[in-house]
């Protein structure tokens, strides 16, 4: 195949002007947040927390609208086997989006944490936030392999390009300007690729509908012409099955911290629910072209066009259906833009999961599990390193690992089994404690493990309720992940009440509270002045007196105080945390 010499110049000159643009929003916000005392890593991680509503809703929508979002949903809406019915992903992030808008922006935000993994090592403690920070990890770096990998073997078929260069390229771009200027980088560029995505688009779609090759997607909707009608439809037998992917992505979607990050740079917890909005109806609104594209993809004859004969579906291409699409069925100048706004897309995904690894990282990890008394200049210099390093390790699990989107599968349910019950219980639950987290981490991890994972090959131990074996392997019909998560809330509620009742009632001596979990909360000086606070313990006016024994550097780590005295006219009275009840 002949190198698409529009599709090369188009990925070349979006490249370079993402590029620009990232070291520009570096520049530009260089010395911001610092002179108003923020420190330095904390401003690279959550932007000065000045995002306005016109860059945060483009980067909060980015979110999740990236390469793996327009182009798996263009994928399902194409497969027959599928079709829009099981197309989940646009209402599903667009209503994570909402819940978290709703119940979880404003806490996070009036509270002034920095990263996701802080309220987790307020409560539960530094080792066990560092448990948590595994799959949170582990989400974060193998969605950057998937969407490396998803455009290089996109860029090696259409514009026939090495995809290893591809990949390297395209990851060293995204990895130097986050490296530079941070959330600021990755803010400014997401709003030129959402751009770009939105534009190039719909810029095809006319065009491929146009084309003679396609047939009326009206009449496809509903009846084989070429293929089943790509609307699809759910059988009875797989109803539990799309609810529990439904809520997969609703719930599971929240507990990320791109998610938080962008909450977190809010300039205010208004801003972080408006902004949580605002990118729902972003995610439905940039989901449109890509479900229009699947179904042209749907109603065309190939035979017709350039590509020859054989569907996508029928070469393992199907989820190749959109750039193929705008290669073979848009004039060369329209697929130019096209296929210049999926390379910006992947780049808009990468970034932010790759800032996302190393604020966790630098921050929970380093900073507060090792170096409590590292400064400022140590934490921004391991951000740095990690940033290389995390993403360096993306982009060689894109290029040598040949299960990297199973391994993603895996990892963003264990975020939605273990880490999503988690959050609701140390933002919500009052009473849990490090033995009850340990025990809804361990029940949430087996029993997801248990049901097995067919695109990684691990075998299932547990057979849930109406599964069957074919060929060799367990179908899982029974929403045993729900199951598993709603196991894991249960298990830290009840665990964490049994440690209590079992220390507090003098059955077990407090010498075998191993955890500090139980016993030491008896003692309010040990405790930090925001812990308090948030407890209703003591006042605002009553910190100063409180002398807590843990270190300064520690105590001011989770909530900066300028951060909660700013939130405190914002919190609704209603709110259980409000400082005006006080």
């Amino acid at each position: 195949m002949a190198i698409h010499v529009e599709g090369l110049v188009a990925i070349i000159i979006f490249y370079l002007l993402i590029l620009v643009v990232g070291i520009w929003a570096a520049w530009k916000n260089k010395n911001s947040g610092v002179s108003e005392g923020a420190d330095r890593s904390e401003t690279i991680m959550v932007g000065g927390r000045d995002i306005g509503l016109f860059v945060g809703g483009f980067t909060m929508t980015a979110t999740w609208v990236g390469g793996g979002y327009i182009n798996g949903t263009a994928e399902y809406v194409y497969l027959p086997d599928f079709g829009l019915a099981w197309a989940q992903a646009p209402f599903g992030y667009a209503l994570s989006l909402v819940v978290g808008g709703l119940f979880f922006a404003k806490p996070m935000r009036s509270r002034g944490y920095v990263t996701m993994l802080d309220p987790f090592q307020q409560i539960y403690g530094k080792r066990m936030g560092g448990l948590l920070f595994i799959p949170a990890l582990m989400g974060e770096i193998f969605w950057s392999a998937a969407i490396l990998s998803a455009l290089g073997a996109t860029l090696s078929v259409i514009v026939d390009m090495n995809i290893n260069m591809s990949v390297v390229v395209s990851a060293l771009i995204a990895i130097f300007y986050t490296l530079v200027g941070g959330l600021y980088s990755v803010a400014y560029t997401d709003v030129v690729q959402l751009f770009c995505i939105f534009v190039g688009l719909w810029i095809s779609v006319p065009s491929a509908l146009a084309n003679p090759a396609v047939s009326d997607i009206g009449v496809t909707a509903l009846k084989h012409v070429h293929q089943a009608a790509w609307l699809g439809s759910v059988d009875r037998a797989d109803m539990w099955k799309w609810a529990d992917n439904l809520l997969l992505l609703m719930l599971g979607g929240i507990p990320w911290q791109v998610y938080f990050q962008r909450v977190l740079s809010a300039s205010s917890a208004t801003y972080a629910q408006v902004l949580s909005f605002l990118a729902a109806f972003g995610c439905l609104v940039m989901a449109v072209p890509s479900v229009l594209i699947g179904a042209i993809g749907a109603s065309t004859d190939w035979n017709q066009t350039s590509y020859g004969a054989i569907p996508p579906k029928d070469k393992n291409q199907s989820d190749m259906i959109l750039p193929i699409v705008l290669q073979h069925l848009c004039p060369p100048y329209v697929s130019f833009f096209g296929l210049g706004a999926v390379s910006a897309a992947v780049m808009s995904s990468a970034d932010s999961s790759i800032l996302s690894a190393s604020s966790m990282f630098a921050r929970n990890i380093y900073q507060l599990a090792f170096r409590q008394s590292a400064s400022d200049r140590e934490i921004v210099w391991v951000m740095r390193i990690t940033i290389f390093v995390f993403g360096a390790m993306a982009t060689a699990m894109a290029l040598l690992t040949g299960t990297v989107y199973g391994l993603w599968y895996l990892s963003s349910d264990l975020v939605y089994v273990i880490i999503f019950p988690q959050l609701l219980s140390v933002l919500f639950v009052r009473g849990t404690n490090t033995y009850g987290s340990v025990a809804g981490y361990v029940f949430g991890l087996l029993l997801r493990i248990g049901g097995g994972e067919p695109y990684l090959k691990l075998p299932a131990f547990i057979h849930y309720p109406g599964s069957y074996v074919s060929e060799g392997v367990v179908v899982q019909k029974f929403p045993f992940k729900t199951v598993s998560m709603l196991a894991s809330l249960l298990g830290n509620v009840a665990f964490s009440h049994l440690a209590k009742y079992l220390f507090e009632s003098g059955k077990l001596s407090a010498k075998y509270d191993v955890l500090d979990a139980v016993m030491s909360k008896h003692s309010e000086e040990i405790m930090d002045k925001t812990t308090l606070v948030n407890r209703n313990v003591i006042g605002l006016s009553e910190m100063a007196p409180v002398k807590p024994r843990l270190s300064v550097t520690l105590a001011a780590t989770f909530t900066r105080k300028d951060t909660l005295n700013e939130e405190d006219d914002e919190s609704s009275p209603d709110s259980p945390h409000s400082l005006k009840d006080e």
